[in-house]
């Protein structure tokens, strides 16, 4: 793909995410009309529509941002590492253990900046535990693909965090279990800084860019990869730290929201193709943009009360997912 249409692309996808934005900070219980807006941006702070929009609105979409971009990030790499096109980022397990953390300290009624830790904590934890049962698959340097086995792994283990995540919603009292299943669905009603998971998303971006080429190389196969010069085992690793990191991140900011990773590099690797220089900030940009809109649908559609986005996203998702599985079956 030549650089100029790349560019094309992520020039009409960032004005899709730049009017999403707009539409988030504008739309709610309070509306604040477009010449507000801009008297915002020029720095004229109004009391009520400058509250809503700085100290509420703005942090919240970021975050959505920051969350749709990091997931379709990592759902890219993953779709790489494991050379399935199936895999997400949740695959490995990641959030498995976010959410069992995350639960237990809901369970002890923990305040919410350490529901958050916890979180994080046992994604590093379930990040450190795939490393170690399957380092002999991520240190290979030969020719034989190691994927199947490491996708085996995550599945199985992700399984066993689901198992601990039941048990514990099965001993919770019934008093907590709201809470539990709105961050196990999703939710960003308690993101109050956006700009940190941002500053993430472009460090991980600039990070795993640079490699786009040889990721290319990698979906060839293994063989191919390093007849072409790729050192294959410390790309491997590098693609598993990257994505684990980017939905250890996500997930922590805005609990499991699934289909944001699987769908987003799907649909824009049908419309554009599968290079990897493309597909990575093409990913990023439309995965923030589909959880902006997500996220302002879960908290207008029955407004004063509010949805959990990840229900939106699978509403969505669900349908587009099994017209990819179809569409595939076709082929």
């Amino acid at each position: 793909m030549t650089l100029r249409r790349a560019a094309l692309i992520w020039c009409v996808l960032a004005l899709a995410a730049a009017l999403a934005l707009a539409a988030s900070l504008m739309l709610g219980s309070v509306r604040v009309p477009a010449g507000a807006l801009l008297d915002l941006l020029r720095g004229r702070v109004d009391g009520l529509a400058g509250g809503v929009v700085l100290d509420l609105r703005l942090p919240r979409a970021l975050s959505a941002f920051a969350c749709g971009g990091l997931l379709a990030l990592a759902g890219a790499l993953m779709q790489v590492l494991l050379r399935n096109p199936l895999a997400d980022p949740y695959v490995l397990g990641v959030s498995g253990g976010a959410g069992v953390f995350a639960l237990l300290a809901l369970l002890l009624a923990l305040p919410a900046i350490w529901v958050q830790a916890s979180a994080f904590v046992g994604a590093l934890l379930a990040i450190s535990l795939v490393m170690a049962l399957a380092r002999q698959d991520f240190l290979r340097a030969d020719s034989i693909d190691g994927s199947p086995r490491l996708l085996l792994t995550g599945v199985v283990l992700a399984t066993g965090w689901g198992a601990a995540a039941a048990l514990i919603l099965t001993l919770a009292p019934d008093a907590g279990l709201r809470g539990m299943l709105f961050w196990l669905t999703g939710d960003l009603n308690g993101a109050s800084h956006g700009w940190p998971a941002v500053a993430v998303l472009a460090l991980l971006l600039l990070v795993s860019y640079p490699s786009a080429h040889r990721l290319n190389a990698l979906l060839r196969g293994e063989t191919v990869a390093q007849s072409v010069g790729v050192a294959v085992a410390p790309l491997r690793l590098r693609i598993y730290l990257v994505a684990s990191l980017a939905t250890a991140v996500a997930v922590t900011t805005a609990g499991a929201i699934g289909f944001v990773g699987l769908v987003i590099p799907h649909m824009l690797r049908l419309a554009f193709g599968n290079d990897q220089r493309m597909l990575l900030p093409a990913a990023v940009l439309g995965g923030g943009t589909l959880l902006m809109a997500a996220d302002l649908a879960a908290r207008t559609v029955i407004a004063p009360a509010q949805l959990p986005v990840g229900i939106i996203t699978a509403l969505v998702g669900v349908p587009v997912f099994l017209w990819l599985l179809l569409r595939r079956r076709g082929r």
